[in-house]
């Protein structure tokens, strides 16, 4: 080998150095030659307890074949090599990677994991191409600040070291997407995380967290965030902002109670077994229209409430080791349940051997159970001293299996609050009011998503209150009824509303949209001169700020007026 004999006889052009210390073995030429040619070169598993200089080296030296008197097709042309852009080192034996990575500066992606790291050079602030770097299952103590240059960076790998603590400059690493910091000894997460605006994926798992910053919620494309098995007690409510988030692990913490969510309508997974939780109440639940997955083994909760039945969109619920003594029947409703674990309860009502035979024998009982509740629809019920006098003219059928409440054709100026105590736990998804002489439609904490466009015809309706409901949407058969003098649409999911279809109603006088989910006021809204009250409090918009919500509506609408494009 001409390389290794120049090596021995002190030649200043050999391709690499060898040090006292025994460097392991050496890295083939022909690996040498090859990643000139691709830009990536992969040296894991070589047990290398140092990387050879002409690796550092590799687009600065003058290649070993170009000082042979060699004849080189086109194939071979050293002098039309690449800059090395993928340096893998992974699963070696290194304690320290040398000051001259910063030869490399073309370099994307730098992976050193699963070596004996114990720092990291400084001169990795260079390497300003860089955009993946994985230096995890090593025995990092320390980040260097340097590291926080590198704002190309979107995927940063410190998982399995001995972080202890975290440069504060964090969030200069803007353009970061993943950041997996889990199985360190980390107390606590600098709050320049909230400058992360394009972090995805989050792990802080295996930690020693104690509390999570409430900025974290400026994470707005944070889609996945995993915080099992630290110290948390609480979780901030600002949490429950995060509109992006996907997937949430709070598994083997200290929680007494979940948060509500109120803004994560894209919550798919929800992770928080062996805690501590005790209650599990309608408001944790009843945002999360598209959670599939609810996992809550190993707790202390005590009741499932009737209102679990609006996870329609629920495949996996572990209930499994709680203090849960009864279960609502309505859970056997659930459409798209395919997994349900309850062992480990002192349930009264199922026997263990039903629990032992699956998920679908189950909830075939729990359904059962229901209908045991529920009148044939074909006759009248008999009226005894527990059924309310207007029971007999209501369809129990249709309010349990078709999610319909309907009281139509009564010529009803009220509707009687019995026809709503009928409903009880039960969803309803629609109400028929129709052919009443209806003038206003009481405030009730209702399912519902839609309005129906026959309500047109209510063209003397002045008043409606269609608070605490499911509207994701403004009910567009409103903007049609030119009488209503206040619409009340608080706490619902609103996104937007139409300011033109809003100045033809020219009765209007008060409009409650708060605790929505407006991103974003039209300012168009201004024009709505006969507007008295318009109450926006608790929407998700930065703009009006808070200070010019609190100096009222005149002053919320000539705001408005102002940013009108001319």
């Amino acid at each position: 080998m001409a390389a290794a004999r120049r090596a021995r006889a002190g030649d200043p052009r050999a391709g690499f150095r060898r040090p006292a210390a025994e460097p392991g073995p050496a890295v083939p030429q022909g690996l040498i030659r090859a990643a000139r040619k691709s830009g990536q070169l992969n040296l894991s598993g070589r047990s290398l307890s140092e990387v050879p200089q002409h690796v550092w080296r590799i687009n600065l030296d003058t290649p070993e074949e170009a000082h042979q008197n060699l004849s080189f097709g086109a194939a071979d042309r050293w002098w039309e090599q690449v800059d090395l852009t993928k340096l893998i080192l992974a699963s070696n034996k290194l304690q320290c990677l040398s000051e001259d990575v910063k030869l490399l500066p073309a370099l994307t992606v730098l992976d050193v994991h699963d070596n004996q790291l114990t720092s990291l050079p400084s001169a990795l602030g260079h390497l300003e191409n860089l955009q993946k770097l994985d230096v995890s299952h090593n025995k990092l103590k320390t980040i260097p600040e340097e590291l926080m240059q590198l704002t190309h960076l979107k995927s940063l790998l410190l998982h399995h070291n001995e972080l202890s603590h975290l440069p504060d400059g964090f969030g200069q690493l803007v353009n970061l997407e993943e950041l997996d910091l889990s199985n360190n000894h980390l107390t606590d997460i600098p709050t320049s995380f909230a400058l992360l605006v394009n972090l995805v994926r989050l792990n802080v798992s295996s930690n020693q967290l104690r509390n999570l910053p409430a900025d974290i919620s400026a994470m707005k494309s944070l889609r996945q965030l995993d915080c099992t098995k630290n110290y948390l007690e609480t979780i901030p409510s600002e949490l429950a902002s995060m509109a992006s988030l996907e997937q949430l692990y709070l598994r083997k913490n200290k929680l007494r109670y979940l948060p509500e969510f109120p803004s994560c309508k894209l919550l798919k997974e929800l992770h928080a077994g062996e805690n501590q939780i005790e209650i599990l109440n309608a408001e944790n639940l009843k945002h999360l229209n598209s959670l599939s997955v609810l996992e809550l083994r190993d707790n202390k909760i005590k009741t499932v409430p009737d209102e679990i039945t609006v996870l329609q969109k629920l495949e996996r619920l572990d209930l499994a080791n709680n203090d849960i003594s009864r279960l609502p029947y309505t859970l056997g409703n659930l459409p798209q349940l395919k997994f349900l674990a309850l062992e480990g309860n002192p349930l009264r009502t199922i026997r263990r051997d039903l629990l032992q035979k699956g998920t679908q024998e189950l909830l075939k009982y729990l359904r059962s159970k229901i209908q045991d509740d529920v009148t044939s629809p074909d006759e009248e019920p008999p009226v005894t001293a527990m059924t309310l006098p207007s029971e007999s003219r209501i369809n129990m059928h249709a309010i349990t299996s078709l999610k319909l409440l309907e009281y139509s054709e009564k010529q009803a100026a009220v509707i009687p609050d019995e026809v709503f105590n009928a409903v009880r736990s039960n969803p309803v998804t629609t109400v028929n009011f129709s052919k009443n002489q209806l003038n206003e439609i009481p405030a009730r904490n209702n399912f519902l998503t839609s309005l129906p466009e026959e309500m047109e015809a209510l063209t003397r309706l002045q008043i409606i209150n269609l608070s605490f409901n499911r509207f994701k949407v403004f009910p567009s058969v409103l903007y049609h009824i030119l009488a209503l003098e206040t619409i009340l649409l608080s706490n619902n999911q609103v996104g937007s509303i139409d300011p033109l279809q809003l100045q033809k109603m020219d009765k209007l006088g008060t409009l409650d949209l708060q605790n929505n989910d407006l991103l974003q006021v039209p300012p168009e809204l201004g024009n709505c001169e006969t507007l008295r009250t318009l109450l926006l409090e608790g929407n998700p918009f930065r703009i009006p700020r808070a200070a010019i919500l609190a100096k009222g509506t005149a002053a919320v609408l000539e705001y408005l007026r102002s940013r009108i494009p001319t």
